[in-house]
């Protein structure tokens, strides 16, 4: 019986010996067939953003006569950089994309929560509603762009209503005053985007253990108590994922502002993309461009990181 035993234990041993030696091989075989895909990815992500860092530093653009390899014929010792902290332009085009981000952000975050919080339970017809609430989010930004530019007219349907609301004519130059047109442009953005909020967060909503809501209940919690106590905090996770990327997506708006607007009347409605758009394909100083695109690239990756450490902070406390 002992030899048995013995041997028994001597096999355990030494299959648990070539276990590791398994796994090590499968991890080279995993890194030797992914290899060339990490390395065109490398290539896709590195290459872009080594060519707009050693173009930032430069003169260089498409009408100074040499290739971009030779732009360090061009070096202006970082003037792009300088130049870019005391362009009063970029600061108010920076500015404005805050101001819109601050608004459009907090409103569709709040109205997808709110209808998330009503599609969570059965009701009539819901189906149907539930298509055409996501219906804005399948329209190409350029052609949302379009309709609320006609929307917005003088003598547009929001005008006529107005006038029936109001029972006066109603003529209103929503695009052409600085102020209104702005906002006419966070409706549209408001009006297109709220449906991803939506779908996200209903995701998060229906992925809250229905034992613990039910516990609540019978202990005596209403609805605004199991909202707050139990679905909030079991949404974490969901709830910064979700306004992540709204506050990325609302930094880099460009589509339906340009079409509306064109970043006017002036400069009123000039975001962030706008007015790099403006100096690329205009001005057509592209060594100006870059330094741009990566401050706002740096920008952009402090979010991020903020974001995936409240996203790590909220799995580690329990809800």
């Amino acid at each position: 019986m002992s030899a048995v035993t013995a041997t028994i234990s001597e096999d355990e041993t030494g299959a648990a010996r070539g276990r590791p030696a398994l796994r090590d091989e499968g991890t080279r075989l995993g890194f030797r067939l992914t290899l060339p895909a990490q390395i065109l990815v490398l290539f896709i992500s590195a290459f872009p953003l080594l060519m707009q860092l050693y173009i930032s530093v430069t003169d260089w653009s498409p009408l100074s006569g040499l290739g971009w390899w030779n732009a360090w014929d061009m070096w202006n010792s970082f003037a792009n950089y300088t130049d870019l902290a005391a362009d009063a332009r970029f600061w108010s085009a920076l500015k404005r994309t805050v101001i819109v981000m601050i608004v459009c952000v907090p409103a569709e975050f709040l109205l997808g929560l709110a209808l998330a919080t009503l599609f969570a339970d059965d009701f009539p017809g819901k189906r149907i509603f539930y298509s055409i609430l996501l219906m804005p989010m399948m329209v190409v930004p350029a052609v949302a762009g379009y309709m609320f530019f006609m929307l917005f007219q003088s003598g547009g349907p929001v005008n006529d209503i107005l006038s029936v609301l109001s029972g006066t004519r109603v003529t209103v130059a929503w695009l052409s005053d600085p102020t209104l047109a702005l906002i006419a442009v966070m409706i549209a953005d408001i009006w297109q985007w709220t449906p991803l909020m939506f779908l996200i967060l209903l995701a998060g909503l229906v992925g809250v253990p229905e034992d613990q809501v039910k516990a609540a209940t019978l202990l005596g919690a209403n609805s605004w108590q199991r909202f707050i106590t139990i679905v909030l905090p079991k949404m974490k996770t969901i709830i910064i994922i979700a306004l992540a990327i709204r506050v990325i997506e609302n930094f880099k708006i460009f589509d339906t502002l340009y079409i509306m607007t064109g970043g006017g009347p002036g400069v009123a409605t000039e975001t962030i993309s706008v007015y790099i758009y403006k100096v690329t394909t205009q001005d057509l100083i592209w060594g100006y461009v870059a330094a741009i695109a990566l401050a706002i690239l740096v920008v952009l990756s402090i979010v991020a990181v903020f974001a995936m450490k409240r996203m790590a902070r909220a799995r580690q406390v329990p809800a």
